[in-house]
Parts: structure tokens; sequence; C-alpha cells
């Protein structure tokens, strides 16, 4: 019988190793991805508590099926959504999770809202952010590279969201030199 558990805060690569680890350790074959530990069998309660314990002490937690979860779930999706993939997003973020999740984007937004205290768009708006953070401390592409990649229909509107997240432009970002990043489980 196979199992999924669903683990909070595993957003990055590094995450994805850290977890490995963890499975490794025990001897546990386990297929890791954001958000997420898939076995081919069932594990005993014991071996899910010493699990979380181990988990915990590296900053994750495991979660149980429910709200927690679901909010993990949808967290994880916008993640590497944003920071994973090509960040393009082909149809609209709210038709995505639904899909994804297979549940009413409805019902998911207002779950969402009322645990977090902010709605899925501004989420997903502070994680696009902050990849525009990296691309411009990277310097690697130009502004209008940085918005196209990104999905912004204009530079205007990438700079305009991106002031009023940040309180300077782009352009000011970079001037400054100091990178003002949080980290994508602190968002």
């Amino acid at each position: 019988m196979e199992s999924t558990l669903l683990i909070k805060n595993m957003v990055c690569p590094r995450c994805i190793e850290a977890v490995s680890e963890i499975f490794s350790g025990e001897k546990l074959d386990a297929k890791v991805e954001l958000g997420k530990v898939n076995l081919s069998y069932a594990i005993s309660d014991s071996q899910k508590e010493k699990l979380a314990r181990l988990l915990h002490s590296r900053g994750f937690e495991l979660l149980e099926p429910g709200k927690s979860a679901q909010i993990s779930q949808i967290k994880t999706l916008i993640v590497e959504l944003v920071h994973q993939k090509d960040n393009s997003l082909h149809e609209n973020l709210s038709s995505y999770l639904s899909e994804k999740l297979n549940q009413e984007y409805t019902g998911l937004s207002k779950l969402f809202s009322s645990v977090e205290g902010i709605t899925i768009e501004r989420f997903y708006t502070l994680q696009k952010i902050e990849k525009v953070k990296e691309y411009l401390f990277y310097d690697e592409l130009s502004l209008s590279e940085i918005a196209f990649q990104m999905g912004y229909s204009s530079v205007a509107y990438l700079s305009s969201q991106f002031k009023k997240e940040t309180g300077m432009t782009p352009s000011e970002f970079k001037k400054n030199g100091q990178v003002k990043r949080r980290s994508l489980d602190g968002i």
C-alpha cells in the first residue's frame, strides 16, 4: 500500500536533500519531492513519530492530513511554480491550484486566508517578487527579460508591483547593493 507524507517547510532543492538523508538514514526507500515524500509501502506509527522528530530537528514538520496539509500543498505548488519551473503559468492561478489539488478554488482560498492571514494571490505575488530579487541580484537578465520570464504584462507593471512590495524600484534595489531577500519558507 502506497503512502504519501506531507512535509511543511520543504521548499528548495537543499530541503529535498536534507529530507532524503533522513529517510535514507532510516533505511526507508522514498521518493522525495517538494513538500512530500512518497513511499511504496505504509509505515508504522512508531516510524512516523521517529520521522517527525528527525524532521523537526532539521526545521521541517510532518503534517497530518487535513487543513495544515492542504495549506502546505498550496504553498508547495506556488513555490515550485515560481522558483523551480519555467515561471510561466499558462492558465490563471485559481484554475491551476484547483486542478492540481482537485478541489474548488473558493474553498482553498478561504482556508488559506483564514489560517495564513493573507490571500493565495498575495502569497503568489510575494514569491514572484523574491524571484525577481534573485534575478536582479545575479544581474543576468534585463528588466524586460525578467518581466517576460515572470509572466508580467509589462516592465511598468513589474516595477510598480516591486515598488509596492519592497518600497523601491528594481533599479534602486540593484543600486542599493544590499540584498533584502527573505527565505522562501519565511514568506
